[in-house]
């Protein structure tokens, strides 16, 4: 089964401008959802789908820029591309600064606009990959007992199986399994990969 393709969200309330940038957006494989209004966009888009937002500066009713705002406040981490026909510094720094990714000018250069877009697909995608790589470490560690808890912190921050021993009150022997358990339950295979994985998480629930 192949890979569905990335989903770019296209809000633009010109009906000509928006249906010619799906065109472009599509001969490039990548999907495209067309929305006109901004408040629909907000209430019915996929936030779920790995893809880009490319949002028009002027609407009427909600401008581009309350809809990025909009958007970065719910959480939505999918990138978002600015477009306008008569854009100005003080509207460029406000998008920036509200997390566009990019900001380009009608008329829009379709090589600059594709471009953009596969920079900000695969950003999305690595982030979302580095995402489910942290849910899942997370899960792990939570799903170890009180004890192994202690262990691996003691683990991480450098000591040795005698050192955690009399630290715990432990034999030598039960830190080891306890090592053992950890390296099952955590699927590493060395203590480099270990502290990679789960330092910063030990540090976290510290």
């Amino acid at each position: 089964m192949n890979p569905v393709s990335p989903l770019i969200q296209l809000v633009d309330d010109d009906d000509a401008v928006r249906e010619s940038l799906a065109l472009l957006i599509g001969t490039v494989g990548l999907r495209v959802a067309g929305w006109k209004h901004p408040q629909q966009f907000l209430a019915g888009f996929d936030r779920e789908a790995i893809g880009a937002i490319v949002l028009d500066v002027r609407m009427p009713g909600t401008s581009g820029l309350a809809v990025l705002e909009a958007l970065r406040s719910e959480g939505v981490d999918q990138p978002v591309i600015m477009l306008t026909g008569h854009g100005t510094v003080e509207m460029c720094r406000r998008a920036f600064k509200a997390g566009a990714a990019e900001f380009l000018e009608k008329p829009v250069d379709e090589e600059e606009l594709l471009e953009a877009l596969h920079k900000a697909v695969r950003a999305h995608g690595l982030s979302r990959q580095r995402l489910a790589a942290d849910r899942e470490v997370r899960a792990r560690a939570e799903a170890l007992s009180e004890r192994e808890r202690e262990v691996l912190g003691l683990v991480v921050s450098g000591l040795t199986n005698k050192e955690i021993a009399r630290a715990l009150g432990l034999s030598p022997r039960t830190v080891e399994t306890h090592r053992a358990n950890l390296s099952v339950k955590l699927q590493v295979d060395s203590l480099a990969q270990l502290i990679r994985r789960y330092g910063a998480w030990v540090d976290g629930a510290a």
